[in-house]
Order: structure tokens, then C-alpha cells, then sequence
């Protein structure tokens, strides 16, 4: 009986190895194949000038910047608004129907498809609210994109935090605000942060959204104003991609901007695991 029960105990484990090491082995396969086709491209040249006749030539650093600047804003307004919403649920709201309420319409939100995020920005911050395509549009259409996951992941991170160092701040004395800031918080800033990045991970490679609020075909200088439309990574990947025109040639510079986007995603997805593993080690102290 001991014997048949290491079996099947042996069995299910050699699925699991096998399957995780399926994962791994076609996202390395994927990997590999954009870096051997897009390695070729990359230069300083490519990285750092702006680009020229059509984008087939010169580099892509007005579609970095914009990138950036789309990551940046959109993270500024998403992240307290998401850190606020998450502490408010989990430390002050009680449960009952309102909290389920908000609850599904959260997860409700963050299953919504992108492309209804980019026509919901288009409607409302490009055409009524009048900003056109610009930044300010694009980042306000992200921000309520990630906005769910960003309150979902300060909830979960804060009911981790055992409810006994509350009772022991209370007992010190303390208010609630004081010991959820700073008992409760810092405790749970470490799963915060990664949230957040990965998060950040997700506004860097979305197309759909800013297709319709933030973008444009070719912008040859780079502008750092919010009333304007910028070049950004995934959609200059998705014109590359899909142009009819030298399509050998613009097949090429996609490949180099497709692995210049996926490093970025990749330090970024290090970057949390860094932030992660430093700020566990800084509350324990």
C-alpha cells in the first residue's frame, strides 16, 4: 500500500517537473528567437538617435522615452489612488454587501480587455474632456487599466500582515492611522512593490490602449510635454510589424525594438524580485 502511494507521489512529481520545465523551455524558445533575430540591430546607434525615413533607419530612443513617460505618469496616478483604495478596503471598510460589491466590479475591471480601456480613454479623455492624443490621455487611460491590480495587490499584501502586530501597536497606544503607517505598511510594502512593478511591467507592453489616446505613426524629435502624442515601444513594434512597406527591413528593426521591449519588461520583473528580497531584509531588521 506504502509502495503504490510513493508511486503515484512519484508519478505526480515527474508530471509537475515536466510541465514547469515545458514553461520554461518555450519561454526560453521564445526569448531565444527574438534575440537571434533582433541582437543583430542593436547598437548605440539604435538605442540613443531618433528615427529616420519612415522608421526603417536611425533608432528608436523617441520610442523609449515615450515608453517611459507613458510608464511614469500612468504610475503616478495609479499607484496612490490604488495604495489609498487597498488600505481603505482591507483596514477600514467592513465586510458586508458594499465590500463584495467593490470587490467584483474590482476583479470585474481587471479582466476587462485592453481595447475597451483604449476606446473608454478615447471617448472620455480625448474626445469629451478634449485632451486629443496625447500623454496626459494615454496615461490616465493606463492608470485606470492597472488600477485593479494595483488595489487587489495592496489588499492581498496588507491581510498577510498578522492582525497581533495591530493589537500590539494599539496596545502601545497608537491610533489605527499610526499603525497602519507605520506598523502595517512597511510590513507589507515588500509584496506592495512587487505589485506595483509588475504592474509597471504591464503598462510597458500594452498596445491597445494607447493606440486610440497617446500615440503617433513617427515623431523624429522627442518632446517631453503631456499635451502631446508620443512614439512608444509596442505600438512602433506593431507599425514595423504590420507595414507593407521594405518589409524585410522594417521585420528587422521590429526584431531589435521586440528585444529592447522584453528586457525592459525582464529588468523590471528583476527589479521587483530585487526590491522584494531587499525590503523583506530591511523589516526584519
Amino acid at each position: 500500500m506504502q509502495n503504490a502511494k510513493n508511486i503515484k507521489q512519484a508519478l505526480a512529481f515527474t508530471v509537475f517537473r515536466i510541465l514547469a520545465g515545458l514553461v520554461v523551455g518555450i519561454l526560453l524558445t521564445v526569448f531565444l528567437f527574438i534575440f537571434l533575430r533582433g541582437i543583430g540591430i542593436i547598437s548605440w546607434e539604435f538605442l540613443t538617435a531618433a528615427p529616420k525615413e519612415g522608421m526603417l533607419k536611425g533608432g528608436i530612443v523617441t520610442a523609449i522615452i515615450g515608453t517611459f513617460l507613458l510608464i511614469f505618469y500612468s504610475a503616478l496616478i495609479a499607484f496612490p489612488v490604488g495604495i489609498l483604495s487597498g488600505i481603505y478596503m482591507n483596514e477600514y471598510l467592513k465586510d458586508g454587501k458594499v465590500k463584495r460589491f467593490i470587490t467584483i466590479i474590482t476583479n470585474n475591471l481587471a479582466g476587462i480587455p485592453s481595447v475597451v480601456f483604449g476606446l473608454f480613454g478615447l471617448s472620455i479623455f480625448v474626445n469629451t474632456l478634449g485632451w486629443g492624443v496625447s500623454v496626459i490621455s494615454g496615461a490616465f487611460t493606463l492608470a485606470i487599466m492597472i488600477l485593479p491590480i494595483v488595489i487587489r495587490t495592496t489588499e492581498e499584501s496588507l491581510k498577510q500582515v498578522e492582525y497581533n502586530f495591530r493589537l500590539a501597536s494599539y496596545a502601545m497606544g497608537a491610533t489605527k492611522w499610526q499603525t497602519i503607517w507605520k506598523i502595517v505598511l512597511p510590513t507589507a510594502m515588500p509584496n506592495i512593490i512587487t505589485g506595483l512593478i509588475l504592474s509597471v511591467g504591464r503598462v510597458a507592453g500594452e498596445t491597445a490602449p494607447i493606440i486610440f489616446t497617446a500615440v503617433a505613426y513617427f515623431l523624429p524629435t522627442i518632446d517631453f510635454s503631456i499635451d502631446k502624442p508620443v512614439m512608444a515601444l509596442p505600438y512602433h513594434l506593431y507599425v514595423l510589424s504590420t507595414s507593407g512597406i521594405n518589409l524585410q527591413a522594417s521585420r528587422d528593426v521590429a526584431f531589435g525594438t521586440a528585444l529592447v521591449l522584453v528586457s525592459l519588461i525582464f529588468i523590471l520583473n528583476l527589479l521587483a524580485n530585487f526590491l522584494r528580497k531587499r525590503l523583506k531584509v530591511s523589516s526584519t531588521k
